[in-house]
């Protein structure tokens, strides 16, 4: 007893202004708790207001995306193309070769018919227009195009849909040939200008690359003549492979009929991310060219030293 006593005297001595009533730890008042519990909610109310929020703006792409696809976009919600004096159609004819479904992705396709969106727009707004055919539409782009903005593209104006593959050009008249052009990177020939007598065929792929000559080998089953457009001769900074999706193939066409200017077309189309890239390659190669070189000064150093210690 006397020890408690004492323990008390000691805690009163260090906190004399403190009662001994108060000296326990004291609880939170139900209107401290009330507060707290109310912050909580508040905080979690507002994670889950902004995770909705993101949900929703997510969506909004994802809907704007398949209506530009399906080239439903409304004028005031499409991105504003530059004005062009709208002329007479260009003459010549652009078929987009359809035929690679089965050798793709379901996610491959889905963004080739967002390609084939972007390519009904971009002729669109043309100022001198090609005929647009897209040929061997009977797989799984056909389906992804019935399930977009309830098969709008069957609106699409001025625009060809076959069922059949691009031989159907040359069905009735087989010398029609002589006046195609299979457009593939992978071509030996280089095309200079456009004609409007000619019909150009763009590969409707989307593969990373994954299946190289796959167009080339097709045209050529097909005796059809290949071109790649003249990316390395007008755009020799650009040493990423020259693989285009088929809208930007497309839109390339687009401008050079505008402008007739090669160099032009390609800087109006091409992403300026693949510049940079070329750019930080171009280092890379020229840092890996400087290592090599002193390396090889290095072993030409230990050579001379090996000579010199088998000399007699």
């Amino acid at each position: 007893m006397e020890s408690d006593n004492v323990a008390q005297e000691s805690v009163a001595d260090e906190h004399p202004e403190i009662p001994d009533s108060e000296q326990v730890v004291a609880q939170p008042s139900k209107s401290s708790l009330k507060k707290a519990a109310r912050r909580e909610k508040l905080a979690a109310l507002k994670l889950e207001r902004r995770a909705k929020e993101k949900l929703a703006k997510k969506e909004k792409k994802r809907v704007k995306a398949e209506k530009r696809a399906a080239g439903e976009l409304d004028s005031d919600d499409e991105p504003k193309p530059k004005k062009r004096r709208v002329g007479p159609p260009f003459g010549g004819r652009v078929v987009v070769d359809l035929g690679f479904d089965e050798k793709m992705t379901e996610k491959e396709v889905q963004s080739l018919c967002s390609q084939l969106g972007y390519t009904y727009s971009a002729n669109r707004h043309a100022g001198h227009p090609f005929a647009l055919v897209f040929s061997s539409l009977n797989g799984k782009s056909l389906a992804r195009l019935e399930s977009l903005g309830d098969a709008s593209y069957k609106r699409w104006t001025n625009t060809e849909w076959w069922e059949e593959g691009y031989e159907r050009l040359w069905e009735a008249d087989p010398s029609v040939k002589q006046s195609l052009v299979y457009l593939t990177a992978d071509s030996d020939e280089e095309l200079t200008e456009l004609r409007p007598d000619e019909t150009y065929v763009i590969g409707g792929i989307c593969d990373h690359n994954r299946l190289k000559n796959e167009c080339l080998n097709k045209a050529q089953a097909s005796g059809i003549r290949t071109a790649r457009l003249p990316i390395g001769t007008y755009l020799a900074e650009l040493r990423t492979r020259k693989v285009l999706t088929v809208n930007q193939a497309f839109e390339i066409l687009v401008h050079w009929v505008d402008t007739r200017d090669w160099e032009s077309a390609f800087h109006a189309v091409i992403p300026k991310r693949k510049f940079e890239e070329s750019s930080k390659s171009k280092e890379k190669e020229q840092e890996s060219n400087a290592e090599n070189v002193d390396n090889g000064k290095v072993v030409l150093s230990l050579e001379e030293l090996e000579d010199q210690a088998t000399e007699p």
